[in-house]
């Protein structure tokens, strides 16, 4: 945590952004009675009932500091999708050193995707594109992309949309408005305000140290 905690501390670096990455499901929804449009004195209105379309995967990315952003949609989400994210997120920052990539734990956020889906050759040099830098367990809060994710929930995904096209066509627009406008988010959660809120923690993590160096009698 702190070592997140640290790298949000930090000016931003063009030569070693800080670009937060994840995947969300998103599930197709669609409707089975045609929804009362809207009109004057009277709201949109849609029935309860809806029916299931599937669901897809939306992989994003944002640099908190510049306000960058990139999106994809794919059908699923593997280890091919990751390296093809991977590969669009390298080419958004050409002139980077180190992308420092804050995700989680997941099994396919790893090089080793990078080696199942392109040539050795091809792999090795995405793969020193990146610094991965993961989140603890269970603490995806950690990761400034589920603000983006919030932001993209209230903005459209919200809706009843039952084609991955729409989905993208919406998801997508959205994204490109807001890294247009670069907004940016100001993280305000220090490495100083994790050991005053979780204190209890860190005496914790003393005390199982200490018994653990305690010769047994």
């Amino acid at each position: 945590m702190e070592q997140i905690l640290w790298l949000y501390s930090q000016p931003y670096d063009a030569n070693y952004p800080v670009v937060c990455f994840d995947e969300r499901p998103c599930f197709l929804i669609g409707e089975t009675i045609d929804p009362l449009a809207m009109g004057e004195g009277r709201v949109y209105r849609e029935h309860y009932s809806y029916e299931k379309n599937g669901s897809c995967a939306l992989l994003a990315a944002i640099a908190p500091l510049s306000g960058q952003r990139l999106a994809h949609v794919y059908a699923r989400r593997t280890k091919r999708e990751y390296t093809l994210f991977c590969q669009a997120l390298a080419q958004q920052y050409p002139q980077a050193y180190k992308i420092r990539l804050v995700q989680d734990n997941l099994n396919t956020h790893n090089a080793s995707s990078f080696y199942e889906y392109l040539p050795a050759t091809e792999a090795f040099v995405l793969a020193q594109r990146f610094e991965f830098h993961y989140t603890t367990k269970s603490a995806s809060w950690l990761n400034m992309i589920e603000i983006e994710f919030s932001a993209l929930a209230r903005g459209c995904l919200y809706l009843r949309i039952h084609t991955m096209e729409e989905l993208e066509r919406q998801v997508l627009a959205l994204v490109a408005e807001r890294h247009e406008k670069r907004i940016k988010i100001n993280w305000q959660f220090s490495i100083k305000s994790a050991r005053n809120k979780l204190g209890r923690h860190y005496k914790q993590i003393r005390r199982d140290q200490t018994d653990m160096n305690t010769p047994e009698t």
